[in-house]
């Protein structure tokens, strides 16, 4: 990993406090094709790189984040917008991703192919392997630092493919943590690291077709401008939810009060899986309400550094203005204010809406923040309806104890995944992870991701009747 010694540094600033907690370089274009020239003269080298070595690689990298698990929880905490509690777990996760990456190395499977299913095959053999794709650009979002960096590292270095990382201005500190580690391990200019602004230094990675793919985990509209100057580029691309849970009237109440709750208010709500709309069945309608409600109202905000904390702070103070707005907007047209709806500087209270009207954008739009709205539903088929009344389909859930209710909305959520008997936010890091619609393209996950980064090469042999003892 390089980095430009002559570049002008940018400080990292804590968003609860304000203060500076590290500084980065402010890379430029010039730097972005730089690195990509790096990068593309390892590429053969990568590809190169036996499955031992890339799976060493990660499993060393997987023990020293766990070794050195406090620093990077400081970290998390320090810039972005997690509590002690979540940036503890997120490292666990970001070094089971690094396990599961590789596995996945080990795990590359090509197929034989039958030539002579075919006349024209006859006295032929072969096989498709898969390949690297080549040089990999990854841009990451703030809210999960270090696991979605070490969702694009991972299946990268399991793949065989340099990559280039632009980890998000407001986070890179704990984003860089990971490349350094893992660059230990690997050829010169296997991962190359930008820190900056997008802006500067994406525009002339997606302008060079030595960029083979694009894995970005971000906004919708990032994501289309990304689309469209991308050219012929593959894409994978996360772009966010509005992510709906249905409650049935047959739910166990704890489990899906107690979940919900979670899923609302994890990463103050900025998080692709958070709880944005409940959809509760008539018959319990009011009882789920006031429960909770009376949860909402109970959750402990305050210090990310302190363990009591349940739930942080925005990314920023626009970021806070923007969610109380949209909030009161609701409220003004109409919706009842359940909890919530005030902030303290960069501290949303997490608010909980009722008969919001039917066009709002809280009801179809990402928020990204804290804001839970509830519905009422009079039937399963009613529930998947609104559910579906999106043009996202990430992820949605059900709480049900009737095996033809959760079959049901198995087949009629227009959704990546659907979770039964849990919330939207729940994500495993060996799953395909990806949605439809607004959503995104493709699939995450590890193993996804490593089939993304690979692309099958076919090796046709055509044998000499005397080699093949023709009789």
């Amino acid at each position: 990993m390089s980095a430009a010694s002559l570049a002008a540094l940018m400080d990292v600033t804590d968003p609860e406090s304000g203060d500076v907690v590290g500084s980065v370089p402010a890379l430029e274009a010039g730097d972005a094709v730089a690195a990509l020239d790096r990068s593309s003269a390892v590429r053969d080298r990568m590809a190169t790189l036996p499955t031992h070595a890339r799976m060493a690689a990660l499993h060393a990298t997987a023990l020293k984040l766990e070794t050195e698990a406090e620093t990077v929880v400081t970290l998390i905490a320090s810039e972005g917008v997690k509590t002690v509690t979540e940036a503890r777990s997120e490292v666990k996760r970001a070094a089971e991703t690094l396990r599961l990456s590789a596995e996945a190395a080990r795990s590359l499977q090509g197929e034989i192919i039958r030539f002579d299913q075919y006349p024209t095959g006859t006295g032929r053999s072969g096989w498709a392997e898969p390949t690297p794709v080549g040089v990999v650009l990854s841009i990451t979002p703030f809210n999960d630092p270090l696991n979605l960096v070490a969702h694009k590292l991972g299946p990268a270095v399991a793949a065989g493919c340099p990559i280039i990382l632009k980890p998000h201005e407001a986070t890179p500190l704990s984003a860089l943590w990971l490349p350094e580690a893992l660059c230990q391990h690997l050829p010169e200019g296997a991962i190359e690291v930008l820190t900056g602004y997008g802006a500067d230094l994406v525009p002339p990675l997606l302008a060079d077709d030595r960029v083979r793919l694009v894995s970005f985990t971000g906004g919708l509209e990032t994501g289309r401008k990304i689309a469209q100057a991308a050219g012929l580029t593959r894409l994978v691309m996360e772009l966010g939810s509005n992510c709906a849970t249905i409650v049935m009237d047959d739910a166990d109440l704890d489990l899906a009060i107690e979940a919900c709750l979670s899923g609302a208010i994890a990463a103050a709500g900025q998080n692709c899986l958070h709880v944005q709309r409940i959809i509760v069945h008539h018959g319990i309608y009011p009882v789920f309400r006031d429960r909770l409600a009376d949860a909402i109202k109970a959750v402990v905000t305050g210090s990310k550094k302190d363990p009591k904390t349940q739930m942080g702070c925005m990314i920023d103070e626009d970021a806070a203005i923007r969610v109380e707005s949209m909030g009161k907007s609701a409220v003004a047209a109409g919706a009842t204010l359940l909890a919530g709806g005030h902030r303290e500087g960069v501290v949303c209270a997490p608010t909980f809406l009722d008969n919001v009207h039917p066009n709002d954008p809280i009801l179809r739009d990402e928020v990204f923040g804290p804001i839970t709205a509830l519905l009422v539903a009079d039937s399963i088929d009613d529930a998947i309806a609104q559910a579906n009344a999106t043009p996202f389909g990430l992820q949605a859930a059900i709480f049900t104890q009737r095996l033809d209710h959760a079959h049901q909305a198995v087949r009629g959520l227009d959704v990546g995944a659907v979770i039964v008997n849990d919330s939207t936010d729940y994500r495993l890091d060996a799953m395909p992870f990806g949605g439809t619609g607004s959503s995104g393209i493709g699939r995450e996950g590890v193993a996804a991701a490593v089939a993304a980064m690979s692309e099958p090469k076919v090796s046709c042999f055509r044998w000499p009747s005397s080699f093949l003892g023709a009789h």
